[in-house]
């Protein structure tokens, strides 16, 4: 597992020509579910940024607005991106659930994964606006397709895979997953 981890803030919007300008300007991550129909999402946009300027953050994050430790697990390239708002199982703190996460679920997603390209996990270690999220999961594939229809290794991935996530998330209370485009501005 790589172990690039980073500091950023996210920012979540449903402005998402507002959230793009502002990323470009300040030199983020900008990730956009271009669906027509996005209503049931929790928000249609996120960026992630790292700057000092918090006001011009404020002031788009129609949203929300948090403090997230990037944790890079496998990086590669990746055209379609399955992102998952997570939050925490309710019978554990925030850092019970983050450690589960980071330690026990994501050498178990790299293995019953095999075609995801790309996986990123954006822990949430503060929420200065918006939904109580612990975190949004970046599962990066080299197609739709393949996120769509590959997303697991075998038929057993799937128990596995879903047994694991209620031990350390709420399923229920998570919101649906995005299917993210991703631009980035350096």
């Amino acid at each position: 597992m790589n172990n690039d981890y980073a500091l950023q803030y996210a920012v979540t919007s449903n402005d998402p020509e507002r959230l793009q300008a502002a990323t470009e300007s300040l030199g983020g991550t900008f990730y956009l579910d271009p669906r027509e129909k996005w209503e049931h999402l929790p928000f249609r946009a996120l960026a992630t940024v790292v700057t000092d300027e918090f006001g011009a953050l404020e002031q788009i994050a129609d949203v929300g607005l948090y403090v997230v430790c990037r944790r890079t697990i496998k990086a590669g390239d990746a055209q379609s991106i399955g992102m998952f708002p997570m939050v925490r199982h309710a019978d554990l703190e925030h850092e019970q659930s983050d450690a589960h996460w980071r330690d026990k679920h994501a050498p178990l997603a790299l293995e019953h994964h095999c075609h995801m390209t790309h996986y990123t996990q954006l822990s949430v270690t503060n929420t200065l606006k918006g939904a109580e999220f612990d975190g949004f999961a970046l599962c990066g594939f080299a197609s739709e397709d393949d996120l769509r229809n590959r997303f697991f290794t075998t038929p057993d991935s799937v128990k596995i895979i879903h047994d694991d996530v209620r031990s350390f998330a709420n399923p229920k209370a998570s919101p649906p997953r995005l299917i993210v485009n991703e631009t980035r501005y350096f």
